[in-house]
């Protein structure tokens, strides 16, 4: 027999990469769309799209880790309190593990018979799972998840940047739409086959919602954009 193919162990860089890709393409685009709506040259163009490589890259690198190690200090916080529980109330945390396999369909004798066996092999790690839903897979990391979004968003953000400097100023907004989209399609491919899920819907919503932002960023630039020569 073949072995199943799983992807959630890729879950916590996966979300990171993904989420740092789609905005170093759709911020970067965004910021350079509503430059261009309100500017005649290039210069300016170029000034805005490097500045929000810049700028959004050490952003989401930052965000990334503060966010994912907020993550990570409640889960030792919850392993911390699981330890103590155990070490002062055994018998209770042993019903406790037991009363969740029965609510998942075992009988009363089997689930307390399980619960009492996992205990004995590692009981910190049984109530992690089954208890808390903590295990290494899903276990945050905020250096992996920083650096694949700092990665993953300077590498999306190159993209519009790549086309601010050839495009044709005149059809600079044209251009930096349709490269976006063909980018975000791109992106949206990756991230499914990566993780596994439906490519045409990840396609269709991440093009929707670039588009609105896009769309958004555009009429700013015409609404407040002062012109220059």
């Amino acid at each position: 027999m073949e072995s199943e193919i799983h992807y959630i162990n890729r879950s916590g860089w996966l979300r990171a990469a993904v989420l740092g890709a789609n905005d170093g393409i759709l911020s970067t685009t965004s910021l350079t769309i509503g430059v261009a709506a309100a500017s005649t040259t290039r210069e300016p163009i170029l000034l805005a799209a490097v500045a929000g490589l810049v700028a959004g890259a050490l952003s989401m690198a930052a965000g990334e880790y503060v966010s994912v190690s907020s993550q990570s200090d409640v889960e030792s916080a919850d392993l911390q309190r699981e330890k103590a529980a155990l070490e002062n109330m055994p018998r209770e945390e042993l019903e406790e593990l037991a009363q969740i396999y029965i609510q998942r369909g075992l009988n009363e004798n089997l689930a307390r018979q399980v619960a009492s066996e996992l205990m004995a092999h590692n009981a910190l790690e049984a109530h992690a799972r089954d208890e808390l839903g903590i295990s290494e897979i899903t276990q945050a990391n905020p250096l992996t998840a920083a650096f694949a979004s700092a990665v993953s968003f300077i590498i999306g953000g190159f993209l519009p940047l790549l086309v601010a400097i050839f495009a044709p100023i005149k059809d600079m907004i044209f251009y930096q739409y349709a490269f976006s989209i063909i980018f975000l399609a791109f992106s949206g491919i990756l991230a499914a086959k990566a993780g596994g899920s439906n490519i045409r819907k990840a396609v269709l919503r991440i093009c929707i919602w670039g588009t609105f932002a896009m769309a958004a960023s555009a009429l700013v630039g015409y609404i407040f954009g002062v012109h220059t020569a």
